[in-house]
Protein backbone atom coordinates (compact mmCIF):
# COMPACT_ATOMS: atom_id res chain seq x y z
CA UNK A 1 0.00 0.00 0.00
CA UNK A 2 1.01 3.62 -1.02
CA UNK A 3 0.18 7.08 0.66
CA UNK A 4 -0.74 9.36 -1.90
CA UNK A 5 -0.65 13.14 -0.69
CA UNK A 6 -2.84 15.16 -2.75
CA UNK A 7 -1.85 18.84 -3.46
CA UNK A 8 -4.79 20.94 -4.94
CA UNK A 9 -3.39 24.31 -7.32
CA UNK A 10 -4.87 27.95 -6.73
CA UNK A 11 -8.09 29.10 -4.92
CA UNK A 12 -9.24 24.78 -4.41
CA UNK A 13 -9.07 22.36 -1.81
CA UNK A 14 -8.29 18.78 -1.26
CA UNK A 15 -12.15 17.85 -2.69
CA UNK A 16 -10.47 18.82 -6.02
CA UNK A 17 -9.35 15.67 -6.05
CA UNK A 18 -12.05 13.28 -4.14
CA UNK A 19 -12.91 11.54 -7.56
CA UNK A 20 -9.03 10.33 -7.47
CA UNK A 21 -8.99 9.48 -3.83
CA UNK A 22 -11.60 7.55 -3.96
CA UNK A 23 -10.55 5.58 -7.16
CA UNK A 24 -6.85 5.33 -5.27
CA UNK A 25 -8.65 3.75 -2.16
CA UNK A 26 -10.49 1.59 -3.85
CA UNK A 27 -6.95 0.13 -5.17
CA UNK A 28 -6.09 -0.40 -1.90
CA UNK A 29 -3.82 2.72 -1.22
CA UNK A 30 -4.30 5.39 1.37
CA UNK A 31 -5.55 8.70 -0.31
CA UNK A 32 -4.86 12.18 1.59
CA UNK A 33 -6.25 15.23 -0.13
CA UNK A 34 -4.79 18.08 1.69
CA UNK A 35 -6.70 21.42 1.75
CA UNK A 36 -4.08 24.10 2.74
CA UNK A 37 -4.02 27.12 5.29
CA UNK A 38 -6.86 29.98 3.70
CA UNK A 39 -8.04 27.48 1.20
CA UNK A 40 -11.07 25.99 3.64
CA UNK A 41 -13.37 27.61 5.69
CA UNK A 42 -10.62 29.62 7.77
CA UNK A 43 -9.03 32.34 6.25
CA UNK A 44 -5.62 32.78 6.80
CA UNK A 45 -4.36 35.55 4.37
CA UNK A 46 -0.85 35.98 5.58
CA UNK A 47 0.03 32.67 4.76
CA UNK A 48 2.87 32.44 2.48
CA UNK A 49 4.42 29.43 0.50
CA UNK A 50 7.00 28.22 3.21
CA UNK A 51 3.34 28.14 5.38
CA UNK A 52 1.87 25.84 2.86
CA UNK A 53 5.11 23.58 2.33
CA UNK A 54 5.24 23.20 5.82
CA UNK A 55 1.83 21.91 6.31
CA UNK A 56 2.85 19.22 3.61
CA UNK A 57 6.34 18.51 5.16
CA UNK A 58 4.19 17.40 8.34
CA UNK A 59 1.77 15.51 6.76
CA UNK A 60 4.47 13.43 4.85
CA UNK A 61 6.31 12.93 8.19
CA UNK A 62 2.89 12.09 9.87
CA UNK A 63 2.55 9.00 7.38
CA UNK A 64 4.70 5.71 7.79
CA UNK A 65 6.39 4.07 4.54
CA UNK A 66 7.00 5.71 1.47
CA UNK A 67 4.66 8.76 0.03
CA UNK A 68 3.96 9.72 -3.39
CA UNK A 69 3.24 13.46 -3.69
CA UNK A 70 1.02 14.90 -6.53
CA UNK A 71 1.17 18.83 -7.03
CA UNK A 72 -1.35 20.53 -9.50
CA UNK A 73 -0.81 23.75 -10.83
CA UNK A 74 0.31 26.04 -7.46
CA UNK A 75 1.18 22.60 -5.57
CA UNK A 76 3.86 22.06 -8.13
CA UNK A 77 5.69 24.83 -6.10
CA UNK A 78 4.70 23.33 -2.77
CA UNK A 79 5.49 19.61 -3.66
CA UNK A 80 9.38 20.70 -4.65
CA UNK A 81 9.82 22.68 -1.33
CA UNK A 82 8.22 19.43 1.22
CA UNK A 83 10.30 17.34 -1.15
CA UNK A 84 13.30 19.26 -0.51
CA UNK A 85 12.85 18.66 2.68
CA UNK A 86 11.97 15.38 3.25
CA UNK A 87 13.45 13.77 -0.13
CA UNK A 88 14.25 10.32 1.78
CA UNK A 89 10.29 9.37 2.59
CA UNK A 90 9.33 10.15 -0.93
CA UNK A 91 9.22 7.61 -3.41
CA UNK A 92 7.99 9.44 -6.09
CA UNK A 93 6.72 13.23 -7.33
CA UNK A 94 4.29 14.07 -9.72
CA UNK A 95 3.37 17.30 -11.51
CA UNK A 96 -0.03 17.86 -12.86
CA UNK A 97 0.10 20.89 -15.04
CA UNK A 98 2.39 22.50 -12.48
CA UNK A 99 5.12 24.65 -11.99
CA UNK A 100 8.27 22.68 -11.64
CA UNK A 101 10.45 25.55 -9.87
CA UNK A 102 14.49 26.36 -9.03
CA UNK A 103 15.54 27.68 -6.05
CA UNK A 104 14.82 31.40 -6.46
CA UNK A 105 11.88 30.83 -8.11
CA UNK A 106 8.39 31.64 -7.46
CA UNK A 107 5.04 31.46 -9.19
CA UNK A 108 5.15 35.07 -10.13
CA UNK A 109 8.28 34.32 -11.80
CA UNK A 110 7.59 31.64 -13.73
CA UNK A 111 3.97 32.48 -14.84
CA UNK A 112 2.90 34.07 -17.67
CA UNK A 113 1.65 37.83 -17.84
CA UNK A 114 -1.48 36.86 -18.34
CA UNK A 115 -1.76 35.31 -15.42
CA UNK A 116 0.33 37.70 -13.47
CA UNK A 117 -2.76 40.12 -14.39
CA UNK A 118 -5.23 37.70 -12.86
CA UNK A 119 -3.05 38.01 -9.76
CA UNK A 120 -3.39 41.86 -9.83
CA UNK A 121 -6.71 42.00 -10.85
CA UNK A 122 -7.85 39.31 -7.50
CA UNK A 123 -5.76 41.43 -5.36
CA UNK A 124 -7.33 44.74 -5.47
CA UNK A 125 -9.51 44.07 -2.89
CA UNK A 126 -7.52 43.49 0.33
CA UNK A 127 -4.01 43.33 -0.96
CA UNK A 128 -3.52 40.19 0.68
CA UNK A 129 -5.61 37.44 -0.97
CA UNK A 130 -6.16 36.92 -4.21
CA UNK A 131 -10.32 36.41 -5.22
CA UNK A 132 -10.65 33.47 -7.46
CA UNK A 133 -11.67 34.24 -11.32
CA UNK A 134 -15.31 33.82 -11.92
CA UNK A 135 -15.20 31.01 -13.91
CA UNK A 136 -13.69 28.71 -11.32
CA UNK A 137 -15.80 25.93 -9.04
CA UNK A 138 -18.08 27.92 -6.38
CA UNK A 139 -16.21 26.18 -3.32
CA UNK A 140 -12.74 28.30 -4.50
CA UNK A 141 -11.15 30.38 -1.84
CA UNK A 142 -9.39 33.57 -1.63
CA UNK A 143 -5.71 32.45 -2.48
CA UNK A 144 -3.38 34.17 0.00
CA UNK A 145 -1.59 36.11 -2.28
CA UNK A 146 2.12 35.48 -0.53
CA UNK A 147 2.11 32.08 -1.84
CA UNK A 148 2.06 33.48 -5.33
CA UNK A 149 4.49 36.25 -4.53
CA UNK A 150 7.39 34.15 -2.32
CA UNK A 151 10.38 32.73 -4.10
CA UNK A 152 11.15 29.21 -3.33
CA UNK A 153 14.36 28.26 -1.36
CA UNK A 154 15.42 24.70 -2.38
CA UNK A 155 18.96 22.75 -1.78
CA UNK A 156 18.21 20.53 -4.34
CA UNK A 157 17.85 17.40 -2.36
CA UNK A 158 14.24 17.22 -4.24
CA UNK A 159 16.11 15.96 -6.89
CA UNK A 160 16.99 12.67 -4.76
CA UNK A 161 13.24 11.22 -5.03
CA UNK A 162 13.69 8.35 -7.45
CA UNK A 163 10.99 9.24 -9.72
CA UNK A 164 9.95 12.45 -10.96
CA UNK A 165 6.54 12.65 -13.83
CA UNK A 166 5.05 15.54 -15.25
CA UNK A 167 1.42 15.50 -16.74
CA UNK A 168 0.53 18.19 -19.44
CA UNK A 169 -2.65 19.16 -20.54
CA UNK A 170 -2.96 20.40 -23.77
CA UNK A 171 -6.64 21.19 -23.78
CA UNK A 172 -6.57 24.72 -22.99
CA UNK A 173 -5.48 27.92 -23.86
CA UNK A 174 -3.13 30.19 -22.56
CA UNK A 175 -1.04 27.23 -20.69
CA UNK A 176 2.07 28.29 -18.99
CA UNK A 177 3.22 24.47 -18.95
CA UNK A 178 3.81 23.68 -22.43
CA UNK A 179 7.49 24.60 -22.65
CA UNK A 180 7.95 22.76 -19.64
CA UNK A 181 6.40 19.62 -20.22
CA UNK A 182 8.84 20.04 -24.02
CA UNK A 183 11.58 20.51 -21.92
CA UNK A 184 10.95 17.85 -19.24
CA UNK A 185 10.34 15.44 -21.72
CA UNK A 186 14.37 15.46 -23.11
CA UNK A 187 15.49 14.72 -19.84
CA UNK A 188 16.22 11.28 -18.85
CA UNK A 189 15.12 11.81 -14.93
CA UNK A 190 11.41 12.73 -16.21
CA UNK A 191 8.86 10.50 -17.31
CA UNK A 192 5.69 13.13 -19.40
CA UNK A 193 2.31 12.19 -19.90
CA UNK A 194 0.36 14.54 -22.11
CA UNK A 195 -3.51 14.36 -21.45
CA UNK A 196 -5.84 15.67 -23.74
CA UNK A 197 -8.15 18.34 -21.42
CA UNK A 198 -7.94 21.13 -19.51
CA UNK A 199 -6.00 22.57 -16.67
CA UNK A 200 -7.93 20.77 -14.02
CA UNK A 201 -6.55 17.64 -14.55
CA UNK A 202 -7.86 15.85 -11.43
CA UNK A 203 -11.59 16.92 -11.72
CA UNK A 204 -11.85 16.32 -16.24
CA UNK A 205 -9.93 13.15 -16.36
CA UNK A 206 -9.64 11.63 -12.73
CA UNK A 207 -9.65 8.02 -14.59
CA UNK A 208 -6.84 8.94 -16.57
CA UNK A 209 -4.86 10.43 -13.91
CA UNK A 210 -5.32 7.54 -11.42
CA UNK A 211 -3.89 5.41 -13.53
CA UNK A 212 -0.88 7.44 -14.19
CA UNK A 213 -0.26 7.68 -10.40
CA UNK A 214 -0.88 3.95 -9.66
CA UNK A 215 2.19 3.48 -11.86
CA UNK A 216 4.31 5.36 -9.66
CA UNK A 217 3.85 2.55 -7.01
Amino acid sequence: MATFILIPGGWQGGWVYQKVADLLTTHGHEALPLTLSGLGDAPAPTANLETHIGEVVRAVKSRRGDVILVGQSYGGMVVSGAADAAPSQIRALVYVDAYVPQSGDSVWSLTTPRFRDVFIAGATADGLTCAPPSHLDPRCRPHPIGTFLQAINLSGRWRDVPRKTFIGAFGWEGSPFLDLYQRLSSEPEWSTFAVDCGHNVARLKPEALTEILLAQV
